[in-house]
């Protein structure tokens, strides 16, 4: 019971994260093609809202579920190597994330409140938004990654273990 729920709550935190960054993705390109710094400025702020509430959301489900379900299931986290190399499509994400998109983003949206009532949209608004879009793409795709490794399992473990317990082998579905 603990191992589904904790796996309810890891694919739930996929859904949001992945569903979160790509929709934002397209309603950035959307606002963006109006060239309108109303609408720029207000998918912005959507932009910042929902990156907190389901990006970061979705990353600590991620983490909590991902992390709880293995450990509960006794798997080895760095001897399964479709869970090592998910953690490390993951975490490559993340600091593309962290180092370059993070960073964009809140110029962006320091930019967008002082253009919202209509202003002019400054040259290095428009260089942020194409780096954001440009970078957004790429750390998308090893998440992309990290989802087919989690569904298709395509790596046998490094070994096969016995498990504390009640005896069992560890066997990856």
């Amino acid at each position: 019971m603990a191992y589904a729920l904790l796996k309810t709550l890891h694919v739930l935190g996929v859904v949001l994260l992945l569903g979160n960054v790509i929709v934002t993705l397209l309603w950035k390109l959307a606002a963006n093609r109006t060239g309108e710094p109303r609408a720029i400025a207000f998918v912005q702020r959507l932009v910042t809202l929902t990156d907190w509430w389901f990006t970061v959301g979705g990353v600590a489900l991620i983490i909590l579920g991902g992390y709880g379900a293995a450990l509960v299931a006794g798997l080895d986290l760095l001897a399964v190597r479709w869970l090592l190399w998910g953690q490390v499509l993951f975490g490559l994400s993340g600091l593309l994330w962290v180092g370059i998109l993070i960073p964009a983003q809140i110029r962006q949206a320091r930019q967008a409140r002082d253009f919202a009532a209509g202003g002019e949209i400054p040259a290095s608004d428009w260089r942020d938004a194409r780096r954001w879009t440009g970078w957004g793409i790429l750390a998308i795709v090893p998440l992309l990654g990290a989802l087919w490794l989690m569904i298709a399992k395509p790596i046998e473990p490094l070994a096969v273990r016995q498990m504390p317990g009640p005896g069992s082998l560890l066997r990856i579905p």
